[in-house]
């Protein structure tokens, strides 16, 4: 209890600090998010209409996970140097693989007689797939969504080795310094959007599954 009462003395005393941190910290995951919908989904979309190329695609986004964060922030910064775009890129590559496995898995597993009763009722591919399809798979893309936000808020703490001051820098002076109370000022809020993350996002994909019979 003492070393919490101690961060939050640090908080109390450098409170323009730790707010521009936790700005920073948001801006970088939440943009990264977006670029990762964004991109990914389609992705996701073209590798499940695809045959031998969306199989090999998928092999090549899922081979993707085993990148350590922290190695690809580092060839990032390699190539684009420090600061707050190298880390965005890098994010929104974290991101991919699992938006990307659970688009495709969700739209591949919509019960084939269901579309073929769509397509009965004489709707057309696109109206299948906006219609029928697409929202039968999103609660199963909504989880891949939710595991790349916890991904980015909690790599997000390692841009503060390329530069970018979010919270991640109070999580590296505390280990420098051997103050961990600074430490906590990074970690807490952090492991807070992550939790917020998981439970915002599992929320949503609940409530748009469908209830089975």
């Amino acid at each position: 209890m003492e070393l919490l009462a101690d961060a939050w003395r640090y908080v109390l005393d450098n409170p323009e600090r730790v707010r521009e941190a936790v700005v920073v910290h948001l801006q970088l995951s939440l943009a990264a998010l977006a670029l990762a919908i964004a991109i990914f989904v389609p992705i996701g979309v073209l590798v499940s209409r695809s045959g031998r190329v969306g199989a090999g695609l998928l092999g090549a986004v899922a081979a993707v996970r085993v990148v350590p964060s922290l190695a690809a922030l580092f060839l990032l910064y390699s190539v684009m140097g420090t600061g707050f775009e190298p880390a965005l890129v890098a994010l929104t590559l974290l991101a991919g693989p699992p938006i990307v496995i659970n688009t495709d898995a969700g739209l591949r597993n919509v019960d084939a007689a269901v579309l073929e009763n769509a397509r009965g009722l004489g709707m057309n591919p696109f109206q299948v797939f906006a219609r029928v399809q697409a929202p039968i798979a999103l609660p199963v893309a909504i989880a891949g969504v939710r595991s790349a936000a916890v991904e980015i808020v909690s790599s997000a703490a390692l841009a503060a080795f390329i530069g970018v001051r979010g919270l991640g820098i109070f999580i590296t002076s505390g280990l420098t310094l051997d103050r961990y109370e600074v430490l906590l000022v990074g970690a807490i809020p952090i492991t807070l959007m992550a939790l917020l993350a998981e439970s915002g996002l599992g929320l949503a994909e609940r409530v748009l599954t469908p209830p089975t019979a």
